[in-house]
């Protein structure tokens, strides 16, 4: 963001909850699995890792530990949405 002043300055992001739904997907890690690796594979895209790590209450560590059930949450659309709405 830029400032009244025309500085750049950095603001908190918030990261919505994100509820349990029917259609999420449940897998079990393998040995270098990664959240950006499951974003990609799941979503297509590697910068949505943020959303498995919310979804499963994952701080600080992109290598998963094999054997690991992660969810995988389904609606990718409303969850974007609340995110940018927090973020506005």
């Amino acid at each position: 963001k830029i400032d009244k002043s025309g500085i750049r300055v950095y603001g908190t992001t918030y990261y919505p909850e994100i509820p349990l739904e029917n259609e999420d997907r449940f897998v079990y890690t393998i040995d270098g699995d990664r959240l950006d690796s499951l974003a990609y594979k799941h979503y297509g895209d590697v910068t949505l890792w943020w959303i498995i790590a919310k979804a499963n209450g994952l701080r600080g560590k992109p290598v998963l530990t094999p054997g690991k059930l992660i969810r995988i949450p389904s609606d990718i659309v409303g969850i974007i949405e609340n995110f940018n709405t927090l973020n506005r």
